[in-house]
């Protein structure tokens, strides 16, 4: 690309095997589906080639890696979306429920907020590895490579599944310390919560859940550090929350084994972008000086692009700015989805 190329998001290629180590170094303790480990990259990159090759007709064991190019030929922020989570091995979850202990005769009602180990999720898409840059998130930047999943997901809904799920990042500290693992992962394991994480990157983690506690576990017995941290997410990832709320994704009440991080869900067709999303037309012209900013993507599978743009509101004609239109691959008279902000 040009320098004065528009940002877009791309499916991953083979030439970004550097650029992404570069930003799994960058990302820090907790996010597992990124571990900066050359060769577990590499196989995530084969794997999502291998993806966006396949014939799909249901989803399956596809998981679909994309890049944000910010315009001038540097790789600023990646994420994905795996097509169905737990088809080869456990997907677990604690959920956070409630167990009631009474007795009248000495007039005692207690409600204790308790872990049971789940599977509840396993088939459901998951949304994973978003990662942005400090230095790249201005510009709607986060905006663009967190959302272009939705458009790319409405295009293709049959490659995934009904609902929705993402797994945010728990509280740890600038020591890559957790809280809850320090308070209960800590008692079934000799290592560190950094390493469990190392080994959870290397796709292991049914192996770790395995071994963790089976009965419920009453939160009480936890040490308060590790209860304050329940279903709350580390800063760096609370921007990530906040855009899926808007997207209409709430927390059901999983929470990770390890950080204690949240899962929040929806139905595919209740997301919000995916709802409004609509085909438009590429007309000649000059872009609306009074349009509203837009996603806009091509349709093509493995030529996926998603770029902002400002568009008339409301119609089925997009006049798009030039470096807009290179950037996603079209001309007038290509059919484009498009997505209000």
């Amino acid at each position: 690309m040009s320098a004065a190329a528009a940002a877009c998001v791309r499916p991953i290629a083979p030439g970004d095997l550097d650029a992404l180590l570069d930003l799994a170094r960058g990302a820090g303790t907790g996010f597992t589906s990124l571990p900066p480990v050359r060769d577990v990259l590499q196989h995530k990159i084969e794997r999502s080639l291998a993806s966006f090759a396949a014939a799909v007709d249901a989803p399956g064991h596809e998981r679909y890696m994309f890049v944000l190019d910010s315009g001038d030929g540097t790789i600023a922020g990646c994420c994905a979306i795996e097509a169905a989570c737990g088809l080869d091995e456990p997907f677990y979850n604690y959920h956070v429920g409630l167990t009631v202990q009474a007795s009248p005769a000495l007039n005692v009602y207690k409600r204790l907020p308790t872990l049971y180990l789940s599977n509840d999720l396993t088939g459901s898409t998951v949304l994973c590895s978003l990662y942005l840059r400090r230095d790249a998130r201005h510009s709607r930047h986060g905006t663009l490579l967190s959302k272009s999943r939705f458009l790319f997901m409405a295009a293709f809904p049959q490659r995934f599944a009904d609902k929705v799920i993402a797994e945010m990042r728990g509280v740890s500290d600038a020591a890559g310390r957790s809280p809850f693992w320090e308070g209960l992962g800590r008692h079934f394991f000799s290592i560190e919560y950094g390493d469990a994480e190392h080994v959870v990157g290397q796709g292991n983690k049914a192996v770790i859940a395995e071994l963790m506690p089976k009965h419920p576990i009453y939160t009480v017995l936890l040490p308060p550090e590790a209860q304050g941290v329940l279903g709350q997410v580390h800063p760096e990832t609370a921007p990530a929350l906040r855009f899926l709320e808007q997207e209409r994704f709430r927390y059901q009440g999983y929470i990770d084994i390890f950080d204690g991080g949240p899962a929040v869900e929806a139905p595919l067709q209740a997301i919000r972008s995916v709802r409004r999303s609509h085909q438009a037309t590429v007309v000649a012209g000059a872009p609306p000086h009074d349009g509203l900013p837009h996603l806009v993507a091509n349709e093509r599978l493995d030529g996926f692009r998603c770029a902002l743009a400002e568009l008339a509101p409301g119609t089925d004609a997009a006049a798009l700015p030039e470096t807009v239109a290179a950037a996603l691959g079209v001309a007038p008279g290509a059919r484009v989805r498009v997505c209000p902000l």
